[in-house]
C-alpha cells in the first residue's frame, strides 16, 4: 500500500510538508470545525452537566405525553368547543417543554420545567387519568433536579482532586 492510499481521502489537499506542525497533522481530517481544529491530543475534555441531561430527558418525554393528550383529548371531545383549545394548549406546552431542553442550565430553565409540572398535574382536571402520569413526571422532574445537581458536584470535586493530583505528580501522566 502506498502513502497516498494510508492517508486515504481526508487529507486531499493538504501539503505533505504541513504535517507536524499544529492543526496540520496527517491522521486529521480535511474539514473540521472550530472546536476540532483547537482540540489537541491529551486536552481534558468540557463537562457536560448531568442535570442539564437528566431534566431534558424528562421534558422530552413529557412532549410525547403532552402530544398524546392533546390528541386524546381531540378525538374525545370531537365538536365540542373545548376540542381545538385542549389539542392547541397541549401541543404549545409541548413545544414549550421541548424549548425549554436549551435553558435547564440557567434557574429559569428549572422554573420553566416546574411549572409544566405543575400544569401536567392540572391537566388531571380534564381526563383523571392524568393525575398519575403528572405526578409520576413529577417525581421523575424532581430526582432529575436533585440528583442532577449532586452527581454534577461530585465531578466538580472529583475534576478538581484530580487536578490536585496531577500538580503533584507531574511525571506520573
Amino acid at each position: 500500500m502506498s502513502a497516498d492510499e494510508t492517508n486515504g481521502p481526508d487529507v486531499v489537499g493538504r501539503n505533505p510538508s504541513d504535517r507536524g506542525s499544529s492543526g496540520q497533522e496527517d491522521w486529521r481530517p480535511a474539514r473540521e470545525s472550530k472546536a476540532q481544529r483547537a482540540w489537541t491530543p491529551g486536552q481534558p475534555k468540557k463537562a457536560r452537566s448531568i442535570r442539564a441531561t437528566f431534566t431534558s430527558s424528562v421534558l422530552v418525554m413529557e412532549a410525547f405525553v403532552l402530544v398524546f393528550f392533546g390528541l386524546a383529548m381531540f378525538g374525545v371531545n370531537r365538536g365540542t368547543p373545548m376540542a381545538p383549545w385542549a389539542l392547541g394548549i397541549s401541543l404549545a406546552l409541548a413545544a414549550v417543554a421541548v424549548l425549554d431542553c436549551a435553558l435547564v442550565r440557567k434557574p429559569v430553565g428549572l422554573w420553566i420545567g416546574w411549572v409544566i409540572q405543575i400544569l401536567l398535574v392540572a391537566s388531571a382536571f380534564i381526563e383523571y387519568t392524568m393525575a398519575i402520569v403528572g405526578v409520576g413526571f413529577g417525581l421523575a422532574w424532581w430526582y432529575a433536579v436533585t440528583k442532577g445537581a449532586q452527581i454534577d458536584r461530585e465531578n466538580v470535586q472529583r475534576a478538581e482532586a484530580e487536578a490536585r493530583w496531577r500538580e503533584e505528580h507531574p511525571d506520573a501522566v
